[in-house]
């Protein structure tokens, strides 16, 4: 245990250090893998108490149990558990729910909570094709939250791994579900979300620009503004709008992105966008919930569920549902899609209370 402590201490210490020699500049030197091309696996971070006690993790439980029995049959699923007690513990819930372990390896890990899209590795590949996890800097969206154990995740990944990490804490704050990108050159993003003093004081466009094209091998930003503080992510893309391929979005009408507060101006631009080639993208819309989202409890929230926030496995895609009558109208949307993965509803409605989806908590591995 102290030669494996040690190991770390020197990979975090040579992390921090190769910020000198990383620097962005106007050359591409990593690309980010579309979301839909082959994994490896699929990382969660499963929910424990230590953080916002035994409600909070019980209520989210099940979803984490639904999520890993579907992603199985797809594909590796990495689990990271708070200590070897939590690893017991959700062994014991899979076992019961007749998930097997086959596919699954557990990482021990402490962290703040369970949102692994925002916090975790981002695999990229070098000019040589090689696998390389980038750690971008992370900070609670703005010390909304704590954070501290969450921002050290892809270092110790990294480690266990055996893998180069590229550390951009001190390039950018950005977490995974504040861009999309459509895998042929073009990112999409808010600026609320990004070019924000509570992430990234003092950075500019063309500065976020030129990170973004070093680092993820984008040439093409879509801007939209966004709105900052309205929740805590500070209106992050992929809650609604999101890349489907290479020229598709999917988003919602223009009366549910309305509803889901953003921007008339905002919308103008999302409908207007062109990819690299300058060539205008197809559009899939998807509903809102018909209803207000109720919790599995009976707690009304008082506002609608998006359905953009699913993710897309080798075998699957993972659909946030909310026991509501357009949950089949998304399905089958999402489903005509990707006909050649097999849509599967996650009930989210717990999860949701705490402001996300099913985006929000797995990171994809690429092969």
């Amino acid at each position: 245990m102290i030669f494996i402590n040690l190991i770390l201490l020197i990979c975090m210490i040579s992390c921090q250090n190769n910020n000198s020699d990383e620097n962005a500049s106007d050359e591409i030197l990593y690309t980010m893998p579309e979301e839909s091309e082959a994994h490896e696996g699929t990382w969660l971070q499963w929910p424990h108490h230590y953080q916002y006690g035994l409600t909070y993790r019980n209520e989210i439980d099940p979803t984490w149990v639904t999520m890993t029995k579907a992603l199985v049959t797809s594909e590796k699923v990495h689990i990271i558990a708070y200590n070897e007690t939590e690893k017991t513990r959700i062994i014991a819930l899979l076992t019961a729910a007749n998930v097997s372990l086959t596919n699954i390896d557990f990482k021990i890990y402490q962290t703040d909570d369970v949102w692994v899209r925002d916090n975790g590795p981002i695999y990229v590949r070098d000019k040589n094709g090689n696998l390389v996890i980038e750690d971008w800097g992370f900070n609670g969206w703005g010390e909304k939250a704590d954070f501290e154990k969450c921002d050290l995740i892809p270092a110790k990944i990294g480690v266990d791994q055996r893998r180069t990490v590229i550390n951009l804490n001190n390039e950018m704050v950005n977490e995974g579900g504040a861009v999309e990108i459509d895998g042929n050159g073009t990112l999409l993003a808010t600026k609320s979300a990004i070019l924000n003093t509570n992430r990234n004081p003092g950075l500019s466009q063309a500065d976020a620009e030129a990170i973004f094209k070093t680092y993820l091998g984008v040439t093409n930003v879509i801007w939209l503004d966004g709105v900052a503080g309205l929740e805590i992510t500070d209106m992050h893309i992929d809650g609604f709008a999101r890349f489907g391929n290479t020229t598709t979005i999917v988003t919602m009408n223009q009366a549910n992105l309305l509803e889901w507060d953003v921007p008339q101006t905002d919308i103008n631009k999302l409908y207007a966008a062109k990819n690299k080639n300058g060539t205008t993208y197809s559009f899939v819309y998807l509903p809102l919930t018909q209803n207000d989202v109720v919790k599995n409890d009976g707690t009304n929230l008082g506002y609608k569920g998006s359905y953009v926030n699913y993710y897309i496995a080798n075998s699957k895609v993972l659909v946030p549902n909310y026991n509501d009558a357009n949950d089949a109208v998304a399905n089958q949307i999402i489903q005509n899609l990707y006909p050649t993965r097999t849509v599967v509803g996650i009930d989210v409605r717990n999860l949701y209370a705490n402001g996300g989806m099913i985006h929000c908590v797995t990171q994809q591995q690429p092969l």
